[in-house]
């Protein structure tokens, strides 16, 4: 019995020794885990409001905008306006010369008067003089003709009675013949004219026609070189100088009532499904930073253009301006508020992760990392909405360059 409590002595404090052998190198190992474990920023599912907005640029346009364009090519004779000024309606802003213009409308009348009597006479059949002359000929011939027939008559009773003889009756005879002639050559000559005059009716309708549109034009011309304010608003654009000499359809002057701008915002074709008229827009202009400017969608795209690289949708936008501030072309910043969702479970966007149209987050649970699919809702530049799948107060991982596992170690690290 001594000998057995001898050696079970030894034993014990072997098997002591080896158990906190285990220890220490469990402990060690776990040590060692934790330093090898990533770091991983994490943060907690919480509640808040939550806009999802579409950011693009675009451009400043004057809704209804007044460009005077050069209607006939010459020179600018007067500048009477600055650009950027506020004009009103009926101030003179530029004037043109127009002295060849109006020396063409003088023409131009003058040749309408002289169309208009052409015209006349071939509704007439024929000018007034060669009418009355050819209507004179054959009244005379008429009378000729009746005088002699009358004669005729007479003397062939006097020859009858004996009373005249045949050489009388045969001269009148021959008169008679030459006063025929001379009335069928008159009323040939008057059908002549007629026939002449019916020709030339269209081709002097048309002249008299070409003459009034010639006139009409030049009229405008010397309207439009006065170029004056159609109504109040601002000169925002004045790119020509006295003495300039414009071509053409170049651009004289542009002005617009500037209190309400359009601007024309390019979306990209993946973003057009969220918009709808009437959605609230903010408008940012680098040249006025901490400024902004507020609108709404009018107009949605029906079609998407290439823009550069990009294809996008053209949304018209109408945006309050009443300090003038917006020019018109100049390029902004858009963004453009689609959702609104209040007090909705939320996450950062680095945390959510997508296999096809399933999303998942990473749970973080006593320094592990657990994959949990979640539904997402809206989103916008920094958060997602989670309809289900977390709870208020739980901690998820947020992406970085660790590629997260189900099931993965890791010391989590809370995003500042």
């Amino acid at each position: 019995m001594a000998i057995e409590r001898t050696e079970s002595g030894p034993r014990r404090r072997w098997i002591l020794w080896l158990t906190g052998a285990i220890v220490v190198v469990a402990v060690m190992l776990s040590l060692a885990n934790r330093e090898q474990s990533p770091n991983v920023q994490t943060a907690k599912v919480k509640r808040q409001n939550i806009t999802a907005s579409i950011t693009s640029n675009g451009k400043v346009e004057p809704i209804a905008p007044f460009v005077a364009r050069a209607q006939f090519a010459t020179f600018v004779s007067k500048i009477a306006a600055t650009e950027g000024q506020a004009v009103h309606k009926g101030q003179l802003i530029l004037a043109l010369d127009d002295a060849t213009v109006r020396a063409q409308l003088a023409k131009a009348r003058a040749d309408l008067l002289t169309a208009q009597a052409q015209l006349r006479n071939a509704q007439a059949g024929g000018s007034p003089e060669d009418l009355a002359q050819i209507d004179g000929d054959i009244r005379k011939s008429q009378i000729d003709v009746a005088t002699l027939q009358k004669q005729q008559e007479e003397l062939k009773q006097l020859v009858a009675q004996k009373a005249a003889t045949q050489d009388e009756l045969d001269a009148n005879q021959s008169k008679l013949a030459q006063a025929q002639t001379a009335l069928d050559t008159a009323q040939q000559k008057k059908a002549a004219l007629a026939a002449a005059a019916s020709v030339n009716l269209q081709s002097a309708q048309l002249e008299a026609q070409r003459d009034q549109d010639l006139i009409r034009s030049y009229e405008d011309d010397v309207r439009t070189s006065t170029v004056t304010a159609p109504s109040d608003g601002t000169l925002y654009s004045l790119p020509v100088h006295s003495g300039d000499y414009v071509q053409v359809g170049e651009t004289l002057a542009e002005m617009a009532d500037l209190s309400h701008v359009r601007v024309r915002a390019f979306v990209d074709e993946p973003d057009l499904g969220w918009l709808a008229p009437g959605e609230k827009v903010d408008i940012a202009w680098d040249a006025l930073p901490g400024r902004a400017w507020t609108g709404i969608t009018e107009t949605v795209p029906k079609q998407v253009v290439q823009r550069q690289v990009r294809s996008v949708g053209e949304v018209l936008c109408s945006v309050d301006n009443s300090k003038l501030e917006l020019l018109p072309n100049v390029n902004v910043d858009v963004k453009i508020e689609v959702r609104q969702r209040d007090n909705v479970l939320s996450v950062p966007r680095g945390a959510v992760h997508a296999n096809g149209a399933q999303h998942y987050v990473f749970v973080v649970e006593g320094g592990v990392a657990h994959k949990r699919n979640v539904d997402v809702g809206v989103a916008n530049a920094s958060e997602y909405e989670i309809i289900s799948g977390v709870k208020e107060g739980e901690v998820v991982a947020i992406g970085g360059d660790t590629v997260l596992r189900d099931g993965m170690q890791v010391n989590p690290v809370e995003n500042p």
